[in-house]
């Protein structure tokens, strides 16, 4: 399939990010292959597609953890791709990795403090979104069970009062009932809160339900672009996207 020229979603409205020609990978090796897209304030994107394509590369590249190799990176007008990681975090982009990385020997309150920015959101407003997080805000880290793990992850990323919120896999492996409260808070950020999200899932009706747009990876190229809308009413399509090779 021919490479997909870059896109751009919410005409009219000025994008929060944009990728350019980007490759990047891990050391010497290149993951990401002329990657282009552009997302509109305020929008919601799922990257979908199988395992090992680059979905959390694509992120991390985003977030400024893989090794930048060519291209263009802007994200609210600005040229972000040399900048470190911290840098990007101050300018308003907020990861929740796979590996939810919280502090297992600090509370769960602390591990939102610790966060803390000036903004939005302080440790009540994420208590309100989580009120499972505030019936156990004085247990340590690895005294929650993953679910909880995974909402203070979400949570201490939005201490730091993000516009941009990068979620890789945040529904992976847990309870319905948890899936259920996660997907009511990214439903709360992206439609009241007014957040740009890009979401990695590896369940694809889900993320589709979620977000305005999607795009689908391939060897570390994108394949398909489009509504997301457009995408779930085409099980066929979608399928042939996600298992193809």
């Amino acid at each position: 399939m021919p490479a997909c020229k870059a896109f751009t979603w919410g005409k009219g409205v000025p994008d929060a990010l944009k990728l350019s020609g980007v490759r990047a990978g891990y050391g010497a090796t290149v993951v990401l292959e002329d990657v282009d897209f552009s997302l509109a304030e305020q929008g919601s994107l799922a990257v979908l597609g199988r395992n090992g394509v680059g979905k959390t590369t694509l992120l991390a590249t985003i977030m400024g953890l893989t090794t930048f190799q060519a291209g263009r990176i802007e994200y609210a007008g600005k040229t972000i791709e040399r900048l470190e990681v911290h840098e990007r975090a101050r300018l308003g982009i907020g990861y929740v990795p796979q590996t939810r990385d919280i502090f297992p020997s600090l509370s769960v309150e602390e591990n939102l403090l610790v966060a803390a920015r000036p903004g939005r959101w302080s440790r009540d407003r994420v208590f309100d979104l989580f009120p499972r997080l505030a019936e156990r805000r004085s247990h340590m880290g690895n005294q929650i069970s993953g679910g909880e793990q995974q909402m203070l992850s979400i949570g201490r990323a939005l201490m730091g009062d993000p516009a941009l919120l990068l979620l890789d896999e945040p529904l992976e492996g847990l309870a319905p009932i948890i899936v259920d409260s996660l997907l009511a808070a990214i439903q709360r950020l992206t439609q009241v809160e007014s957040l740009t999200v890009v979401l990695v899932e590896q369940s694809a009706r889900l993320a589709l339900e979620m977000t305005q747009e999607a795009l689908v990876l391939n060897r570390g190229r994108i394949t398909h672009r489009g509504a997301s809308s457009e995408l779930l009413a085409d099980p066929k399509l979608l399928s042939s996207l996600i298992v193809s090779g």
